[in-house]
């Protein structure tokens, strides 16, 4: 929990009282690898909170049943159905855990009363959503502009963290490449 309210403070003033309100709203839970946070077809009922571990979104192709990664979460970040938990309408992926990982959890009834509660949460969260909403403009863009090679050598810049915890076809699917293309890029740096 303390993990949270560091990222909330960061952003805005929290007096300690309002600090153990906040607190009293949000549960832990935890996934084994495998476990499914949600699942296409349900409805997000929580925003969830990463204390530890990994977790990846995807939809399947139906075309030739492949996961198509719409993203992947490691401690400290957000994992959920944005659109799914505000509307409470169901949702169109699927999230696992790609490892054993630990949430902190609020139900969108409990989210609404928190906000009322304190309202400064209100900046806090926007502020989240528009970092979220930074990354997918980005992530637009370089589908559409940039080459295999280039959005690759980006995702490890950006995200080298992610790029160590989590196995490399995982990511030649969230960047719309194969994983041969993932290993040719790498054979090639090793042998530079």
């Amino acid at each position: 929990m303390e993990t949270l309210i560091k990222s909330i403070t960061e952003h805005v003033k929290l007096s300690p009282e309002e600090i153990s309100l906040c607190k009293s709203f949000w549960t832990e839970r935890t996934l084994e690898k495998g476990e499914f946070l949600l699942r296409n077809g349900e409805i997000c009922r929580h925003d969830s909170y990463i204390i530890s571990g990994v977790l990846k979104a995807f939809c399947i192709n139906s075309e030739n049943g492949n996961e198509e990664i719409l993203f992947l979460a490691i401690d400290h970040w957000w994992a959920t159905d944005i659109s799914s938990f505000s509307k409470q309408k169901t949702s169109i992926y699927n999230i696992q855990a790609v490892e054993k990982t630990t949430l902190l959890q609020i139900s969108h009834l409990s989210f609404q009363k928190m906000l009322e509660q304190i309202p400064s949460l209100e900046k806090y969260f926007r502020i989240i959503l528009e970092g979220y909403l930074g990354t997918l403009e980005k992530r637009i863009v370089f589908n559409h502009m940039y080459k295999a090679e280039q959005k690759y050598y980006d995702f490890l810049d950006t995200y080298p963290d992610v790029a160590s915890r989590v196995p490399q076809y995982l990511i030649a699917s969230y960047l719309g490449v194969s994983a041969e293309f993932i290993s040719r890029i790498r054979k090639k740096n090793k042998s530079s």
